[in-house]
């Protein structure tokens, strides 16, 4: 289990964003692509567990797992990018996400590496993934020949699947009440 701990990263990221020119993420592989994100908001990487299913959830939530006494949602960034449905192997992964105290796990093929980038190293995003409803794509990473998919969490999870605005995905109150 590869584990982040806040005592040590905290102090060497904090000094790696003074520079404003480098920065550290957490590389991780969904189908053929490869994606990072800021290691900050890694709380931990776990193994796939059992996940308890909850029902009426987008398709995307695969349920909730008990991580030491708190209930979290997984989420499957596979289907949430509409991509086909693989069966986990065992390099299959959790991430645990925190954002801004709320935290999530998302299900990936598996993790890479801690990388550490230029802002240099980055290309901004094409403006037809935005025209498309991609605003949660940051920015592309070029390292060598490997091409990183730098993802805005934040924007992902808080987005509805298809639609074009960022904060979308709040719960539908035109709900039959029956």
């Amino acid at each position: 289990m590869f584990r982040m701990t806040t005592a040590t990263t905290t102090g060497k990221v904090a000094a790696l964003r003074q520079d404003g020119r480098t920065f550290q993420v957490v590389s991780f592989r969904l189908g053929a692509e490869e994606y990072g994100v800021d290691i900050m908001i890694v709380q931990e990487i776990i193994l796939l567990g059992v996940v308890t299913q909850v029902p009426e959830v987008p398709e995307y939530v695969l349920g909730v797992i008990n991580l030491r006494g708190n209930v979290i949602p997984i989420l499957n960034l596979r289907r949430r990018f509409g991509m086909a449905d693989e069966p986990a192997t065992d390099a299959t992964r959790i991430m645990v996400i925190n954002l801004a105290g709320r935290t999530v796990g998302v299900v990936v093929d598996g993790v890479s590496e801690v990388l550490r980038l230029q802002r240099d190293d980055i290309a901004p995003t094409p403006s037809s993934l935005h025209a498309a409803g991609k605003d949660y794509v940051q920015g592309l990473a070029r390292r060598g020949e490997r091409l990183l998919i730098l993802l805005d969490m934040q924007r992902l999870l808080t987005a509805t699947p298809g639609a074009a605005a960022p904060g979308a995905g709040t719960p539908s109150t035109d709900q039959d009440p029956r």
